[in-house]
């Protein structure tokens, strides 16, 4: 993914971007599903997606994009869009498999607006925030995380 700006030398940046590419992995193994016509699986790993997403999400609402909002109002509210149409059709895999038949193929389209959904706040909205947060508004988004939580390994080291 990004590593243009320098971003990432930032840890909420960073981990906001690990969290993204473990989704980015989730993603391929969720069209490996779909191939094979495993639906059990494809919402196995939606559920895995939606258990990535829930902290990620709470990071950016809550910490990230209010600290961008006089700046960019438009973008950040059709990305909060784009977060609640991802969440309802994971959420239809919360109790199990999906009965709906048009399931599978909504889960694929919706992946694919995530994969979009993910290059914008890479190459958008991280590069803005590395520019514009001021050390006050980085500290509010890293309270957000430590009541978030994570839900990726950290990498050793």
């Amino acid at each position: 993914m990004c590593e243009y700006c320098g971003c990432q030398s930032l840890t909420a940046i960073d981990e906001l971007t690990r969290e993204h590419d473990e989704v980015v992995n989730l993603i391929s193994h969720v069209r490996d599903a779909r191939r094979d016509g495993d639906t059990a699986r494809m919402a196995e790993l939606a559920r895995r997606i939606g258990t990535v997403l829930e902290p990620h999400t709470e990071v950016e609402e809550h910490g990230l994009f209010p600290a961008l909002a006089d700046d960019f109002p438009e973008q950040l509210a059709a990305l909060e869009d784009e977060h609640r149409r991802v969440e309802a059709v994971l959420a239809e895999a919360e109790s199990g498999t999906p009965s709906d038949l048009t399931w599978p193929d909504r889960l694929i389209s919706v992946l694919d607006l995530l994969r979009l959904h993910i290059l914008k706040e890479q190459d958008g909205v991280f590069p803005a925030a590395l520019a514009a947060l001021s050390t006050e508004q980085w500290e509010a988004v890293e309270a957000v995380r430590a009541r978030a939580g994570n839900r990726v390994e950290q990498p050793a080291g």
